[in-house]
């Protein structure tokens, strides 16, 4: 059986461990030549003397697949060029981009720091414009070219000490949105997926009560490998006809994400005052509020 990106060239971003190498390595096994790029990095987001992208690359050229490593940050907006210059420098083609890569540097607001918002955000939003923006050029001129960009339920619902990461990942679906709208006439299309899987950034969580740790618990059921069919598949042309939206893994569940519309209205002919608002739109909107629930709140089954 043909694989599905037979003939193509995928760059997976963030690809030496976790789902973004389980991404890679489907990619691979289903035909495509792969550019792996990891820039080694902890989970904090620290330099590391580990360059993991290389070990990925031995494992599927082992396997008769195609693949070469990029060990660039796709912070720096240069360096992401080059990403998608290699791709078609060593493959002749570009068909997907997979935002991937990311790091966590979590903590409770009120002790978050400037450091740490702005290292999340850069990696998390503006490192997947710069490769997104360097592909979309080629993308264009070609007309084809599907983004696939991880986002997260920390964005999506809400999370406890991640005002950096949560940002960030909501900024994703803004981003992934506009490009579908703008490069829909390319037959350009641009997904998002919230992954829910066991990974070494999940492993940063705490564990002081039990309710962490059987969160914690639930998750590492949940493993990467699960959440790469979803991805290879909205970078392949099986799902040519998909875009704008937003899915979840988790396990063997896939999710379809709501996204923001209108849930109530009132009006007023005279217009409004604060106190006619606390008199007339509490009451009419209070019973649709969306309470302060975090993830596990939402998604507080066990995985199926």
């Amino acid at each position: 059986m043909v694989g599905c990106l037979q003939g193509k060239v995928v760059l997976v971003t963030g690809a030496g461990r976790g789902i973004g190498r389980e991404i890679a390595l489907l990619a691979a096994a289903e035909g495509a030549a792969v550019v792996v790029n990891d820039l080694g990095v902890s989970p904090e987001g620290e330099s590391t003397l580990e360059t993991p992208a290389a070990a990925v690359v031995a494992e599927i050229v082992a396997a008769g697949g195609r693949a070469v490593a990029n060990n660039d940050s796709i912070t720096d907006a240069k360096a992401a060029q080059a990403m998608i210059e290699q791709a078609v420098g060593h493959f002749g083609r570009l068909d997907a981009v997979i935002n991937n890569a990311g790091f966590l540097r979590d903590r409770i607001f009120h002790r978050m720091s400037h450091v740490d918002w702005e290292m999340v955000v850069d990696v998390h939003l503006t490192g997947y414009f710069n490769v997104s923006r360097a592909a979309a050029t080629y993308f264009r001129e070609q007309a084809h070219g599907s983004f696939v960009h991880f986002t997260s339920a920390s964005g999506l619902v809400g999370n406890f000490g991640q005002a950096n990461y949560a940002a960030a990942k909501l900024g994703v679906v803004g981003l992934s949105k506009s490009i579908a709208l703008d490069m829909a006439r390319y037959k350009v299309r641009s997904n998002c997926i919230a992954p829910f899987a066991w990974s070494r950034l999940i492993g940063t969580i705490p564990t002081d009560t039990p309710e962490e740790k059987l969160r914690v618990d639930r998750v590492k059921t949940m493993t990467a490998a699960k959440v790469a069919p979803l991805a290879v598949f909205l970078a392949s042309d099986l799902s040519e006809d998909v875009t704008g939206q937003i899915f979840g893994s988790r396990k063997n569940e896939i999710f379809l994400f709501s996204q923001p519309r209108p849930v109530r209205s009132v009006q007023r002919e005279q217009g409004w005052t604060p106190q006619t608002m606390a008199e007339h739109l509490l009451p009419a909107f209070k019973h649709s509020f969306f309470p302060l629930d975090r993830s596990a709140d939402v998604f507080c089954w066990d995985p199926v």
